[in-house]
């Protein structure tokens, strides 16, 4: 079963994917969608291509922070990490009086 989270990260990943290839088919074949007489001149591509190393870096850290809410399985509730807390506390305690109830043995056997 997927948790929220998992599907919030889904959706992030997906979304990010999807702008940035739609915003690469923008810029880089952008006769499909208007007049393209701009792009030949050097001062278009002077700021388009950093913009774009920009906004590719921000959409692949959007990537990889919904891929990994994705794939991470979502924690423990809180009931049940304190329960096995005490569990282990009891436990720690019970191996503690076994060591005692040991050594007083083994001291009352070196007595003589």
């Amino acid at each position: 079963m997927v948790s929220k989270d998992q599907a919030l990260g889904g959706l992030i990943f997906t979304v990010c994917v999807i702008v940035a290839i739609i915003y690469t088919l923008l810029l880089f074949w952008p006769g499909l969608f208007w007049n393209t007489d701009f792009m030949w001149q050097p001062q278009f591509w002077v700021i388009a291509i950093p913009v774009f190393i920009a906004f590719i870096a921000i959409m692949g850290i959007g990537t990889w922070i919904g891929w990994t809410m994705a794939t991470t399985p979502p924690p423990k509730p809180i009931e049940e990490i304190t329960s096995e807390i005490e569990e282990e506390e009891k436990e720690e305690k019970t191996e503690t009086a076994e060591a005692k109830e040991e050594k007083t043995k083994r001291e009352k056997k070196s007595k003589p």
